[in-house]
């Protein structure tokens, strides 16, 4: 699983010849309208699936046809999480950045300097949280633009500047 990030989800059938609908979980979902494959776990293992037509629709919703599937073999591929090599995504620059790339990376607060490594992201409600180990101690920032004022991926280190008080409650 390491290798692949998540794309989206079949929310649905659509029609009676082997279309589905698919929600692409994207900041930018019209890149994605070219792929000729998607994959999908099955117990565990990574199984590709073809894609014959690929209809981007707008709002983070594309219908898609895959190859060799009719309706039937459709509707047993509903709710099914899609994935796609992290080799697909395209490369960020400045203050983003994908979750996977930064793991590691020093965080470093404008207010209390190094506050420790990012060790993984945590998907709470609607809103991701950066976890850090600080000397064994767990630190969780909210992940949101507002807080990354510099991502160095040279020196492997994101300067944040946290809200008053956040950084405190851990250290204490």
């Amino acid at each position: 699983m390491e290798n692949f990030f998540y794309l989206g989800v079949i929310t649905k059938t659509f029609g009676y010849k082997g279309q589905v609908v698919i929600y692409l979980d994207t900041d930018e979902p019209e890149k994605y309208k070219t792929i000729d494959a998607v994959f999908v776990k099955e117990v565990d293992e990574m199984l590709p699936y073809m894609i014959e037509e690929f209809i981007y629709k707008g709002s983070n919703q594309a219908i898609v046809k895959f190859a060799d599937m009719d309706g039937e073999d459709a509707k047993n591929l509903v709710k099914s999480k899609l994935y796609l090599p992290i080799s697909f995504l395209p490369p960020l620059t400045g203050n983003k950045f994908y979750f996977h790339e930064v793991i590691g990376f020093d965080i470093i607060d404008t207010k209390h300097g190094n506050i420790g490594k990012c060790v993984d992201f945590l998907e709470i409600s609607r809103q991701p949280i950066m976890q850090i180990d600080f000397q064994g101690k767990e630190i969780l920032i909210p992940a949101v633009d507002e807080i990354f004022d510099k991502v160095d991926r040279v020196n492997r280190t994101i300067t944040i500047s946290a809200p008053n008080g956040l950084i405190e409650i851990y250290l204490e």
